[in-house]
């Protein structure tokens, strides 16, 4: 698909039933967006394609800002977004209805400088204690795949490659970018080579908006069709992901 066709006034209706597509933005995520600490604005390819999406609407976006991935899910009944930026699971698409992927982020495990873990699949020993942040995309994979290691929540993803230090923890599972940011910030911790899972990036609607969703799910393959998501990817610096292939509707 190269082009969007014109949206449906109950396309309208459903994605912007406030007059204003309301998108949630994960800023602790920053393959996803960044927040600038000193003005507060977002920026980043979710922000970008939330804007690209209002444009082809023809209403206004509000941006409706988000900590972490489990805060928006938590948000998807109580009627405060119209459409979220969410890594696919099973579990999360009980509250909502996922386009194909847009981005393909890998999931990389952190350890320190001088630990014995030397690959991913060192990591699952009974002993080992893994830092994930509670209910992201990668905690909810490694809650049905980890074995015998101990899975340790943190709230707050942007805190979690402390808790290896703080709680004197074994390894941090993260997404990639957020990984090399907090190994430089924190120093003294490796990543491991490869990736123990790739988390599929996908625009999502909240329940009982098919066709929002059908909306949605075509506007994210025009935009990849297009080059606009890899443009976006280049404009933010974003080198830890990559476009996904196409999805067939």
């Amino acid at each position: 698909m190269t082009s969007l066709p014109k949206p449906s006034g109950d396309v309208i209706t459903q994605l912007a039933p406030k007059g204003a597509l309301r998108a949630a933005i994960n800023y602790g995520n920053p393959a996803l967006a960044c927040r600038n600490a000193e003005t507060g604005e977002l920026s980043g390819v979710s922000v970008d394609l939330a804007r690209e999406l209002a444009f082809h609407l023809g209403v206004p976006v509000e941006l409706v800002e988000f900590s972490s991935a489990r805060s928006v899910v938590d948000a998807a009944k109580e009627g405060v977004w119209d459409v979220a930026f969410s890594g696919i699971d099973p579990e999360r698409a009980k509250e909502m209805d996922y386009s194909g992927p847009y981005l393909l982020i890998e999931g990389v495990y952190l350890v320190r400088v001088e630990s014995l873990i030397r690959t991913n699949e060192d990591v699952d020993r009974t002993g080992h204690r893994i830092a994930v942040s509670r209910d992201s995309a990668y905690d909810l994979f490694l809650k049905r795949e980890i074995l015998h290691a101990e899975l340790v929540r943190g709230d707050d993803p942007t805190k979690i490659a402390d808790m290896l230090i703080e709680q004197n923890l074994d390894v941090v599972a993260g997404v990639k970018a957020r990984s090399e940011l907090d190994a430089k910030r924190i120093g003294g911790l490796r990543m491991l080579e490869g990736n123990f899972m790739e988390i599929r990036q996908a625009m999502a609607t909240p329940k009982g908006r098919p066709e929002a969703a059908r909306y949605v799910a075509a506007f994210v393959e025009v935009m990849k069709a297009s080059g606009f998501v890899s443009r976006a990817l280049v404009e933010h610096r974003v080198d830890s992901g990559k476009v996904a292939p196409p999805n067939p509707l």
